[in-house]
């Protein structure tokens, strides 16, 4: 039987991201967030208002996706009510926030330089998403959150976690292991739980294969929107 329910918050469940960006000095600001899904090489970034991230992508329009695998939970931990932004604004200063100038360095990560975008990945992390802000406004009901949109511009991965021949490998699920937060919780991933018809389908193919790849410009790299 089901039952009715008005929970505070929906969040059953995304991949942990942490969003580098430029603060105004040019110090390099770290958040974690799971607010975050793709279609193609675009990414939509759901954020909340009073963060530094926010004003960081609204100011520079620049950002690196990083997305953790699971064995780095503590290191993401840290990042645990931890702001950018001074002074704290009143309402996360309740909740128990603290300005944190060096987000870097309280999580253990390296800071490593970006090919396209000013903000620099982490090199910790398996997958690195450098990536132009295309647009942005104002989201939700009864929230202060802005979301995003980001096109990717260049895509990093360790190669243990890629499998195929040619010019245009792919990410072996089966190798990636994400850090998943649901709920406010840590979670990690199981195995296979079923065969799925949709890998197996021609849809797979002509993903895998580059049919469905954005154009490049002359340079080799992904035309940036504008």
């Amino acid at each position: 039987m089901h039952k009715t329910i008005e929970p505070t918050i929906l969040y059953f469940g995304t991949p942990v991201a942490l969003i580098s960006t430029l603060n105004p000095d040019g110090s390099p600001n770290l958040a974690p967030m799971s607010s975050a899904w793709w279609l193609g090489w675009s990414c939509m970034l759901g954020l909340g208002q009073m963060g530094q991230t926010s004003d960081n992508l609204i100011r520079t329009r620049e950002c690196v996706i990083n997305l953790p695998s699971e064995d780095l939970v503590t290191h993401v931990d840290q990042l645990a009510l931890t702001t950018g932004k001074n002074p704290v604004p009143e309402k996360k200063r309740q909740w128990g926030y603290r300005y944190e100038p060096d987000k870097f360095g309280i999580a253990g990560f390296t800071a490593v330089g970006s090919e396209a975008v000013a903000p620099p990945r982490v090199r910790e992390c398996p997958v690195q998403m450098e990536g132009i802000v295309h647009d942005f406004r104002p989201f939700g009901k009864n929230v202060s959150a802005n979301m995003f949109e980001v096109h990717i511009v260049k895509l990093h991965v360790e190669e243990k976690l890629l499998v195929g021949d040619g010019p245009r490998p792919h990410i072996d699920p089966l190798r990636w292991r994400p850090l998943i937060m649901s709920f406010c919780r840590f979670f990690g991933v199981g195995g296979e739980v079923h065969p799925s018809r949709l890998a197996e389908s021609d849809f797979m193919k002509f993903v895998t294969q580059g049919a469905a790849a954005q154009p490049v410009n002359s340079s080799g790299t992904h035309e940036r929107p504008r």
